[in-house]
């Protein structure tokens, strides 16, 4: 297996655990994830600038961050508890590997906005053209799913529900914290996930 296609089957494993951490019926329970989808493209287009009438420059690290939002809203449609991991990742790697793109980002994330509405799919050639043409690639896709996949669960465990979760600690939100460790860390090793987990323990405010 390409290590970019054992890239996206992590990325499918974790998101499925994310989800049954939310919900343990979760593909019973008919979630929108298609909506999810469109309504993050139109915060995204925000970050990015679309306003004809005044100057505006694009929060290129935001939009990034709306890119990670949005895969992991697409990987939740894709799995379908039936086809394997290997066999959705092939099919993605595919559909990536040909982007489809339009005039310029605001165009091509228009296509990505119009096959969740109209078709509520996720439109994975679309999805990276939006990524070719802010000057992303896999690793920063897989970089940052990770991190906030893991950090996700790291809420979680430590109380995110019961309110009982710090966000702030050592005068730091925790998503600096989360960039901070994944910085130091290679996105090749096979437990990844599992240290930038361990990074963000290592660094939380112990018995508090």
């Amino acid at each position: 297996m390409s290590a970019n296609l054992n890239k996206l089957v992590v990325m499918l494993e974790m998101q499925n655990a994310m989800n049954t951490k939310v919900h343990e019926q979760w593909f019973s329970q008919g979630f929108e994830w298609y909506r999810a989808i469109w309504v993050e493209c139109a915060e995204m287009l925000d970050h990015y600038g679309w306003k004809w009438w005044k100057k505006q420059t694009p929060d290129t690290e935001q939009v990034i961050l709306e890119l990670v939002d949005i895969f992991h809203f697409g990987l939740s449609l894709r799995i379908d508890g039936k086809t394997s991991y290997e066999q959705i990742a092939t099919q993605l790697q595919t559909q990536m590997s040909a982007p489809q793109q339009g005039d310029d980002f605001k165009q091509t994330l228009e296509l990505l906005a119009a096959s969740a509405v109209a078709n509520k799919t996720f439109n994975a050639a679309a999805f990276a053209g939006c990524m070719a043409q802010i000057g992303m690639d896999i690793d920063d896709l897989y970089r940052g799913y990770v991190g906030k996949n893991t950090l996700n669960f790291f809420r979680q465990d430590h109380g995110y529900k019961e309110g009982s979760y710090i966000k702030v600690w050592h005068g730091k939100e925790d998503n600096e914290h989360l960039v901070e460790v994944v910085k130091s860390l290679d996105t090749e090793h096979v437990d990844f996930a599992k240290q930038v987990y361990q990074g963000l323990v290592a660094r939380y405010p112990q018995g508090e």
